[in-house]
């Protein structure tokens, strides 16, 4: 019963989507797990861009059903949205199968959101104000309304009454903003959203079992990445779900024995966008150099990510947390031009030098990055297929990687097009 998890190691943003598309290939259903569209994947397939925020990546190959799955919370309008875009591209979602026991986003989620942001003032999280927040914290606190609510009108609006009853007052009140109105907002979703996505709600638990007990392999793609994760990231500058890989398990309905494969994505270099510690953070030219030719803008927010040298206790933290079975690694010809490049071994907090993550968040802000040095290669590795034809020092470059992580990298890309990528795996 062959599963496959692919997570992100860093911030987020670091490919995860190009080769959940590369991997989708050879597989029968892609399921997103978790996180809402405050993620995005940019796929260049044939010099065509798809930005895909709720949509699992495997939807543009014809063979594969796309899952989405009880840990996912969504907005129903952007998901319709989304659908009608990629149907105009010509990509069939007659397949897509959404789990009936997701949560809905509403409009009064992205109220909260936004109000309760500004209210933090320098204390900001930098969230995206999508309500995935909000949303996720009435989960926790069972008085979200679910997908499958869209199939009951009188459910539906029992429960969304009840919820309004709390958030308005609260808007009204702490935050000076207008109430929703019960019916505007009921008849928005069970008129114009629940006719669109009924055909696709389901039992993803069920479907999904049913092809892992038939031999069919099974893709888990997650949102944002490791270090946004509600219990490992860097709290509170995180997401409000779990992108790491045993997230998949919940956020499907699958039992970790079910995994074979744990796939790292982690950029040749790093990245976070929004607010939080970052102690390899570049904000000289040589960062401004990794934003412009690596196109370093959220795909949703179009938000300046902050970039700089890959940071490896970082990565042997994510290594752990995910029982990482391999890496693949992104944009490695966005450091063509740079020579030197420096890589972040270990930290220095406080006089000590730490090889590990630190468990505390004052350590963190705290410490300071201690770097190897390698040389560049300042070779264009766009046109590179094959490992044979990397420059020495592109291949040193990453078996450091390897060397620093302890897990082997098998992917390599080159490029943002569906093929600008090489496979690699160590030396024999």
């Amino acid at each position: 019963m062959p599963a496959t998890v692919v997570v992100g190691t860093q911030w987020g943003d670091e490919g995860k989507g190009k080769f959940t598309d590369l991997l989708a290939r050879d597989m029968d259903v892609v399921v997103r797990y978790q996180g809402g569209h405050n993620a995005g994947h940019t796929l260049v397939v044939e010099g065509q861009t798809f930005k895909l925020q709720l949509v699992p990546s495997g939807v543009l190959y014809s063979h594969v059903t796309p899952m989405i799955g009880n840990g996912v919370v969504i907005d129903p309008r952007v998901l319709i949205e989304e659908m009608d875009r990629l149907t105009e591209a010509g990509v069939d979602c007659g397949r897509l199968k959404i789990s009936g026991n997701a949560h809905l986003i509403f409009p009064y989620h992205q109220t909260l959101d936004v109000v309760a942001e500004r209210h933090l003032g320098r204390n900001k999280l930098g969230t995206t104000k999508r309500g995935i927040g909000p949303a996720y914290a009435d989960k926790a606190a069972r008085v979200g309304l679910r997908v499958q609510d869209l199939l009951d009108p009188k459910i539906f609006r029992e429960k969304l009454g009840v919820v309004l009853h709390e958030k308005n007052p609260l808007l009204a009140k702490v935050y000076n903003r207008l109430p929703f109105d019960l019916d505007t907002v009921a008849d928005e979703y069970l008129e114009e959203c629940g006719p669109r996505l009924a055909p696709h709600i389901a039992d993803t638990v069920g479907l999904l079992h049913d092809s892992l007990e038939a031999g069919q392999n099974v893709l888990f793609e997650g949102a944002q990445a490791m270090f946004l994760d509600l219990d490992h990231g860097t709290y509170p500058f995180v997401t409000s779900s779990n992108p790491v890989a045993g997230g998949a398990c919940v956020g499907a309905g699958i039992g970790p024995r079910h995994i074979d494969r744990v796939i790292g994505v982690t950029k040749a270099y790093i990245s976070r966008v929004g607010s939080g510690p970052f102690p390899s953070e570049l904000t000289d030219e040589i960062g401004d150099h990794l934003v412009d030719v690596g196109r370093e803008y959220g795909t949703n927010t179009k938000r300046r990510r902050r970039c700089g040298w890959l940071d490896t206790v970082m990565l042997r933290q994510a290594v752990r947390v995910n029982s990482l079975s391999d890496l693949a690694i992104t944009k490695l010809d966005v450091l063509d031009a740079l020579d030197p490049i420096r890589v972040c071994v270990a930290y220095e907090v406080d006089g000590e030098r730490r090889t590990s993550m630190p468990y505390h968040q004052s350590e963190i802000h705290r410490a300071v990055p201690i770097y190897e040095e390698l040389p560049g290669w300042r070779t264009d590795l766009s046109k590179v297929g094959d490992r044979s034809e990397l420059p020495q020092a592109a291949e040193d470059y990453l078996c450091f990687i390897e060397e620093q992580a302890g897990v082997p990298a098998t992917l390599v890309g080159v490029g943002p097009g569906r093929d600008q990528f090489i496979t690699f795996s160590p030396v024999p």
